[in-house]
This record gives C-alpha cells, sequence and structure tokens, in this order.
C-alpha cells in the first residue's frame, strides 16, 4: 500500500515540471521574447503568469490593428509620461486582441506598465491592466455586452466581461484589469 501511494506521488508531483514546461514551450510559440513566472509544483502551474517584452507587445498588437501612445512620446517603463508593455502578462496583451476583434472598435491603449499608476497586486506595473481611450465604439460595446457591477471605490463605473474581467469607466479612459485573455 505504501508503494502505491508512493508511486502516486511520485507521478503527481512529477507533472507540475512537465505542465510548466508545456505551458513555456506554449507560450514561447504564441509570444517569442516571453518569460515564465512561477514557483514549483503543479498548483503553481496553475497560478503562473508569463510575462512579454514590450518589442513583444507591440508585435502582437499591431498584428490586429491597436495602437498606442503617451503624454511622452516614449516606451520607458520607469517614466510615467510613456507608455510601456515591458513585462506585460501574456493573458493581459491577448485580452486586448480579444476586444479588438470582438468589439470591430479602433482600440488605443493609453497606459501599459510604466510607472504612475495604482499600486496593488493586480495592477498596471504587475502586467495586469491597460488603459483605453474613450471612443463611442468601444464604450458602447462595453455597456451593452459587459455586466455593470456597481462602482469602484474611487466611483468609476464597473462592467465585467463574461470572462470575468473588469472595464472601469475612468472618465477620460477606460481602465480595464484583465485576469484572463478574454476567450482567446
Amino acid at each position: 500500500m505504501n508503494a502505491l501511494k508512493s508511486r502516486r506521488r511520485a507521478s503527481t508531483s512529477s507533472r507540475g515540471p512537465r505542465v510548466r514546461s508545456v505551458l513555456a514551450t506554449l507560450a514561447l510559440i504564441v509570444a517569442p521574447g516571453a518569460v515564465v513566472v512561477g514557483g514549483s509544483g503543479a498548483a503553481s502551474a496553475a497560478a503562473t503568469v508569463t510575462k512579454i517584452s514590450h518589442a513583444t507587445a507591440t508585435s502582437m498588437f499591431s498584428s490586429v490593428g491597436i495602437t498606442w501612445s503617451s503624454s511622452g512620446g516614449c516606451s520607458n517603463r520607469n517614466n510615467a509620461t510613456c507608455t510601456s508593455f515591458e513585462q506585460l502578462n501574456l493573458a493581459t496583451a491577448q485580452g486586448a486582441q480579444t476586444l479588438k476583434r470582438a468589439s470591430g472598435c479602433a482600440l488605443n491603449i493609453t497606459g501599459g506598465t510604466e510607472t504612475g499608476h495604482a499600486s496593488g497586486t493586480y495592477s498596471h506595473w504587475n502586467g495586469y491592466k491597460l488603459d483605453y481611450s474613450k471612443t463611442t465604439c468601444i464604450g458602447n460595446y462595453i455597456k451593452n455586452n459587459f455586466t455593470y457591477i456597481g462602482l469602484r471605490g474611487d466611483g468609476a463605473a464597473q462592467y465585467r466581461s463574461g470572462s470575468g474581467n473588469i472595464y472601469a469607466d475612468e472618465g477620460n479612459h477606460w481602465d480595464v484589469l484583465y485576469y484572463n485573455c478574454g476567450g482567446c
């Protein structure tokens, strides 16, 4: 009986590295230049976050017609007037692609992983959020397809997509929290 339990434990514990290896390989196929971040074991494989470079993100965005801009005309992550995608989560970039394809709207990113945004686990800096310019098209798409879930602490109206991502109307832009790629 103990030998059987030992074999099961060995079999189960060996899946973690294989799963991470497969995920890392897939991420590099989807987004060359990606980096997989996570701990060891099967449980952490589910929570693994794949980080991508600014160049990989801009390539992904360009491929579907997403534009980006910054008040400083730059991409330095440590400059608040820049718009940077360095260390963006792969799922966040894929979520932007999903929004663009599903909405058919022009989509311009005005905020990425650069300094100057609110801190926290699910923050811009940590790669979970993007800001989009407000347009009638994207506003109508969000309000007509997602569920209104109330006001955020700062008064921003929030909408939840079917996949669980949160779209907050911050007045002059949309602040979007991507937990996942939105059905990519």
